[in-house]
């Protein structure tokens, strides 16, 4: 797991503390934002792993903790619906400057409602998905609902939410009063995914419909049928989490779409100033990333310039026995070419005018899996020194660069 502890401002001035989670593997293609739910934190189980299940589908994730919460600055009881929105567009920010903007939001209870806001006022967001949103912001009230008399006569009240005690002040709920969301989901034109559980006794079904009724195509809605409303069963978030993804890269550009490398040539890579060794490259009509290994400067998101040689000698060799033993009417049921090549990444040529220089060597291992006598076996071997990319390594090769206009 890619994860890094990060902090930015938020209108007010104060630090929020998040994490980014990003793909171990491979570059993120999009980034979204998560929004927890009301008084909870980045770190509730079911977020955790909601993101787990974005970043293995290529997502980079933002979990932050909104003023007040968790290990950010401010008072909650200074707080307030409209803050909450104020620090998605912070998050927004922070990433837009750092890494890339956002293109998904993604929020769990009031932090849906917010995120449904705050993507009103992101142009980057493309698309939305609320996890048991309530249809209004005021319908958080009823979670404080002991405590409304109090709030309203002496300006503030000490209320007990999930087993834990929070100040609230008067105007959380003029706040609350003040945004609804009817007209605002109805205006936002942007996809939408609705996902809410007929058993959630926290904000109940209604709230998924009458969102959905107010929202304009394209929008969508999944049940998540036994579900509690803190996704407390992992598979619950972790099924939420990959039903978002599969679900927004419908509506999403992914990297390999938003970066097509044109060219004459069979393959081109290409590589940015800021991108280390992460290549992206056009193979044919297949994209693909080289990189090189962590301990050499690279992320390690694809197979190194020499993995790819040696890659090309093991299709290439395997390509070749199976043309063959066909020609010959020989059943190869399974062939596998195992290669490496001999050289420390970065370090094979220091001097190449030495002596001493060593030697580029590959080592290449077949297993050939079918019926054959030693004889047949000794022919599949000769031929799979005469596949095509095994006589270019043996042979004098010529390259002529010259650069582009």
């Amino acid at each position: 797991m890619n994860l890094q502890k990060i902090s930015f401002k938020n209108k007010e001035g104060e630090t929020l503390v998040g994490r980014l989670e990003l793909p171990v593997s491979q570059r993120a293609h999009n980034f979204a934002i998560f929004a927890h739910c009301f008084t909870c934190s980045k770190n509730l189980t079911a977020i955790r792993n909601i993101s787990k299940a974005l970043t293995s589908n290529g997502f980079g994730v933002l979990r932050f903790d909104f003023t007040g919460l968790g290990e950010s600055e401010g008072d909650f009881a200074d707080s307030n619906f409209s803050g909450n929105v104020q620090d998605l567009i912070a998050a927004s920010d922070h990433l837009t400057a750092n890494h890339q903007a956002p293109t998904l939001l993604i929020g769990h209870s009031l932090g849906g409602t917010a995120a449904i806001f705050a993507a009103a006022q992101i142009d980057s967001v493309l698309a939305v998905a609320t996890i048991g949103a309530p249809s209004d912001p005021e319908h958080v009230k009823h979670l404080i609902q002991n405590g409304i008399a109090e709030i309203e006569q002496y300006g503030k009240a000490l209320v007990n939410i999930g087993g834990r005690d929070f100040t609230v002040k008067k105007q959380f709920l003029e706040d609350l009063e003040q945004n609804t969301l009817s007209t605002t989901v109805k205006n936002l034109r942007k996809p939408l995914l609705i996902l809410h559980s007929p058993q959630d006794l926290t904000v109940g079904i209604r709230n998924a419909e009458e969102i959905y009724k107010a929202a304009h195509h394209p929008k969508s809605f999944i049940s998540l049928s036994g579900a509690d409303h803190l996704l407390m069963n992992k598979k619950d978030s972790l099924y939420v989490g990959n039903s978002i993804a599969g679900w927004a890269k419908r509506y999403l550009t992914l990297e390999d779409e938003e970066h097509q490398i044109e060219s004459d040539h069979q393959v081109v890579a290409s590589l940015d100033f800021e991108d280390t060794f992460t290549t992206r490259m056009k193979v044919g009509n297949h994209y693909l990333i080289a990189d090189e290994p962590a301990n050499y400067g690279g992320n390690d998101y694809g197979p190194s310039p020499y993995e790819l040689v040696s890659a090309a000698l093991s299709a290439c060799t395997a390509i070749t026995l199976q043309m063959y033993a066909k020609r010959k009417n020989w059943r190869i049921e399974n062939i596998e070419v195992h290669t490496s090549y001999s050289k420390t990444h970065a370090k094979d040529c220091g001097d190449c005018e030495a002596a001493n220089a060593k030697i580029d060597t590959f080592h290449r291992e077949i297993k050939i899996t079918g019926d054959f006598d030693e004889k047949k076996r000794e022919r599949l071997l000769q031929i799979a020194n005469k596949c095509p990319v095994h006589k270019t390594l043996h042979s004098e090769v010529l390259i002529l660069t010259k650069l582009k206009p």
